[in-house]
């Protein structure tokens, strides 16, 4: 089950389960687009690999219960800004792998 983490680890933008700009990588670390695209490049700091738009939990009890309301997104806020110098290195070693080649 998704954590849908509340904010950007890079900048601190709010990210609510419902944000359309959010971003993760396969482990879900959470940024949002403009980080993730841009300051980012699209390589996660932490572990090398790509970002992907982030689902979204539904609120209307669609089938089975599967709902924000039932599975609730994380309050814990994980504020970790990428430290550039080391992810302008990690950028460098990826740079020219798609994130399915890394």
């Amino acid at each position: 089950m998704l954590e849908l983490r509340p904010i950007c680890e890079n900048c601190g933008k709010a990210l609510p389960p419902n944000a359309t700009d959010a971003m993760i990588c396969s482990f879900e670390c959470t940024y949002c687009a403009v980080c993730a695209t841009g300051v980012l490049a699209n390589v996660c700091p932490n572990c090398g690999g790509g970002f992907e738009h982030r689902p979204i939990r539904p609120v209307t009890d669609w089938k089975g219960g599967n709902t924000l309301a039932n599975y609730p997104a994380v309050t814990a806020r994980k504020l970790r800004p990428a430290d550039q110098a080391a992810h302008a290195a990690l950028a460098a070693r990826v740079a020219g792998r798609r994130p399915e080649d890394r």
